[in-house]
């Protein structure tokens, strides 16, 4: 991740809500770090799963986390309903690289960005493969310029 300014909530393709649960807060009342990859990972695999039909336990094919970053901006705490913003940054032969914008509320500005990249892999082989037609599909509507 880099210095660039942070997008703002109209720069993301898809929304979805995730709200906090009580056990999400750490010792010093927030969201703990480690959450929000797992708010990451919801956003993009729910998308996969709903958009694009992704059986995860059937397809020959899946996509595995190959890099993870995050920058924080402010704080979430339970209670918080997020909207989590999801757009693709690249979409390649056999990578997916994934921004995640972390929203507390209605709020313009996110909380928390973060970068996920997948690589597709076969489910016997786990060598890279083509992104599959169906999964392009779910995430050519989602790809900006950045």
């Amino acid at each position: 991740m880099n210095d660039r300014p942070a997008p703002s909530r109209g720069d993301f393709r898809h929304f979805m809500v995730i709200p906090t649960r009580w056990m999400d807060n750490d010792v010093y009342g927030h969201v703990n770090n480690v959450t929000y990859y797992s708010y990451f990972d919801t956003a993009v695999n729910r998308h996969l799963i709903e958009a694009g039909g992704l059986d995860m336990h059937r397809d020959s094919a899946f996509g595995v986390v190959a890099e993870t970053g995050c920058r924080f901006f402010s704080e979430l705490t339970f209670p918080d309903i997020v909207d989590a913003g999801m757009r693709v940054t690249r979409l390649g032969n056999s990578s997916v690289t994934y921004e995640i914008g972390l929203f507390r509320g209605d709020s313009d500005e996110p909380a928390a960005l973060g970068r996920f990249v997948h690589v597709w892999v076969d489910r016997e082989t786990r060598r890279p493969v083509p992104v599959p037609d169906k999964i392009r599909r779910a995430l050519e509507p989602l790809v900006v310029e950045t």
